[in-house]
């Protein structure tokens, strides 16, 4: 038998399960006093609603699960291979997340404000920063087209993780009408469109000239490609001069009024700029996007945008849907790393034979106030308190004859 998990999945100790606890607990307080409520969605989905989903080159990180009995013994003899899958894990909280509208839209209010947390797979090949089983944190408002929705998911999103302790960051917007606007300009057609935002959005990662690379590989217009290509150092750096370049529209009067509102809403806590190179990866956004910057870490650590056909996939009509996601892993990596502590503080009871029961009394009392373990005093307590402060806990209380004895970490008898 193997003891280390499958790559790409973790294991947490207790330490840091209860950071995870913790960070949950405080997003989900933000969020529920926003007025959004939490639903459960299976991490397993049909499998012709994954491949549909329009979820970009997610779609080819699929975890498949095979067909059982008869059902799977009837494909590989037909060597129906494509039909050898009939559910998959979910890749992304969205596509689950439409679909359970869909199904219970008659018992849905309008608009419907949401919570998601859960776990999500992607069959990638590990590496620092990307595992195959990770966690999300999602709010979506379904019902509505206001750009109310998208002010009010980035003002919550950011207190938010102003609650949890990560500041300095910026959160870029952009809308992929813009976009799209642009590339009609240098001559692509609009059927053309979706496949080259999917390109373009790993510009950071590839650089021009992989941009241009693969443009050619898809077999687009080479004239085409080299003009657009050209232009990509010349790209407008705000709004301002994107209306100069291409006109004045709904969506950039769009745009700017949700960029003065979080002006406003910050209160100078972080910023929020323009940024015209933001596409964001999945294939079902429609319009505005949007993505959250750590500057003090130089990554990335949440994004989201409007998704407005992806529900009408499974109801044939268009529902008006927008949603922003934290990237719970790597906030939870850059938590660790700092060593933040969690709000309360962690106290060890320690019993001896005679007083297991006094103990256990007086460990309710303290749970008032502290977070607290209880144990048995061994021989030699200082090698228990040494574990205990690598555990977290700054403090113990022992009772000797009903009374209270107090020590401080690491203190020996």
């Amino acid at each position: 038998m193997k003891l280390q998990t499958v790559k790409g999945m973790n294991d947490y100790l207790p330490k840091d399960a209860e950071l995870r606890d913790y960070l949950e607990a405080k997003i989900l307080e933000v969020y529920t006093k926003q007025g959004f409520r939490r639903i459960y969605t299976p991490i397993v989905e049909d499998i012709e609603n994954l491949e549909k989903s329009d979820g970009g080159e997610n779609l080819n990180l699929i975890f498949k699960i095979l067909k059982r009995g008869e059902k799977l013994e009837k494909a590989l003899e037909n060597k129906n291979f494509s039909e050898l899958s009939d559910m998959g894990l979910r890749y992304d909280l969205t596509l689950p997340l439409s679909r359970f509208f869909a199904c219970h839209k008659n018992d849905i209010t309008l608009p419907f404000k949401t919570i998601q947390i859960g776990s999500v797979y992607r069959a990638e090949r590990p590496q620092k920063g990307r595992d195959r089983e990770f966690k999300q944190c999602d709010i979506d408002v379904l019902g509505s087209s206001s750009n109310k929705c998208e002010i009010e998911l980035i003002d919550t999103t950011a207190r938010a993780l102003i609650g949890i302790g990560i500041d300095d960051f910026v959160i870029k917007i952009n809308d992929r009408r813009l976009l799209k606007n642009m590339l009609k300009s240098f001559g692509f057609k609009d059927e053309e469109l979706d496949s080259i935002c999917i390109t373009f959005d790993k510009l950071d990662k590839i650089g021009v000239e992989g941009v241009e690379k693969e443009l050619r590989d898809k077999g687009f217009d080479i004239n085409k490609v080299n003009k657009f290509c050209e232009n990509l150092t010349k790209l407008p750096r705000d709004l301002e001069e994107y209306v100069l370049l291409f006109g004045e529209t709904e969506e950039t009067k769009n745009l700017k009024e949700i960029i003065d509102a979080i002006g406003v809403l910050s209160k100078d806590k972080y910023q929020i700029k323009f940024d015209l190179t933001l596409v964001r990866g999945q294939g079902y956004y429609t319009g505005t996007v949007f993505e959250i910057e750590s500057k003090s870490f130089s990554c990335s650590i949440g994004g989201g945008g409007r998704y407005d056909n992806l529900i009408g996939k499974f109801t044939g009509e268009s529902v008006s849907a927008v949603g922003f996601s934290i990237g719970f892993e790597r906030i939870f990596s850059i938590l660790r790393d700092k060593n933040i502590k969690t709000d309360k503080k962690k106290v060890a009871v320690i019993y001896n034979d005679t007083n297991f029961i006094e103990s256990l009394e007086y460990q309710k009392v303290l749970q008032n106030e502290y977070i607290t373990g209880l144990f048995e005093k061994p021989k030699k307590l200082g090698k228990l308190l040494f574990k205990l402060e690598n555990e977290g806990y700054f403090g113990f209380v022992l009772l000797e004859n009903g009374k209270e004895i107090k020590k401080l970490k690491g203190q020996d008898e």
